[in-house]
């Protein structure tokens, strides 16, 4: 049989990486976005490829379209019929109150973090509906639970950002659900990645860990984990779900 195709948008560390090493043991081909380091994302390729996994990293900016464009026709043309998405890619800005934000800041974050991944989300539909000619196949988008905190003091535009994130999550299940594809969304708590520096505190996960109710901060295996189960047959009557992974939070 042949191998199942996922794409990884971001997926070249945190969370992208986990779910990109999960995904090649189960048996995926994989093909995962990056922006800007090569070398993070070389190296992450040569490891997966290791499990027998066919791995094509692709550099891109998801907040242009053209680049996705080309994302999914190089996947195409590279590894074949897509069977999964992962909507992971997204920024966060500087920590502030909402009255110390600039409108291009707006502008980059919901550019990047929501139209980035309703693009996608797009043109994976394009490829998966039996409405289009396709086979199935299943949408996985990467919330935070800021959007039901509403990040007050540190990113009230990033809270915003996941809360469409959610919306679309939901539309798009009920959209496509007799169309072989299904759409859920993972919103992860504190996770030990990158984005909290580039929040401003890199510490942050440390900070919050405590007053968490199971103790601590997460790790990006664990959301990992959730991702694939609701790519997995497993979870084949499952759609138009939110999953949080926040310990409890």
């Amino acid at each position: 049989m042949a191998r199942p195709i996922i794409l990884i948008t971001g997926g070249s560390r945190g969370i992208g990486a986990a779910t990109a090493r999960i995904a090649a043991a189960r048996g995926y081909d994989i093909a995962f976005t990056y922006l800007e380091r090569v070398d993070t994302a070389t190296t992450l390729a040569t490891e997966l490829t290791t499990t027998g996994a066919r791995v094509v990293p692709i550099q891109a900016d998801v907040a242009q379209e053209a680049d996705v464009l080309r994302v999914f026709t190089t996947v195409d043309r590279e590894l074949g019929t897509l069977s999964a998405l992962v909507n992971n890619a997204g920024i966060l800005e500087q920590q502030m109150r909402l009255d110390a934000m600039s409108a291009e800041r707006w502008v980059r974050v919901l550019t990047t973090n929501v139209v980035g991944s309703f693009v996608c989300a797009r043109e994976a539909v394009l490829r998966m509906s039996t409405r289009h000619g396709g086979r199935g196949g299943a949408i996985v988008n990467l919330s935070s639970m800021a959007s039901k905190i509403g990040g007050a003091n540190e990113y009230i535009d990033y809270a915003a950002s996941k809360g469409a994130i959610d919306s679309m999550t939901l539309g798009l299940a009920r959209e496509i659900a007799t169309e072989g594809v299904r759409v859920n969304c993972v919103r992860p708590g504190p996770i030990r990645t990158e984005i909290h520096a580039s929040g401003g505190e890199p510490g942050r996960v440390d900070r919050i860990g405590p007053s968490i109710p199971i103790g601590r901060g997460g790790e990006p295996e664990e959301v990992a984990a959730a991702v694939m189960f609701l790519l997995s047959d497993e979870a084949s009557y499952i759609t138009g779900t939110i999953v949080d992974v926040s310990g409890g939070r």
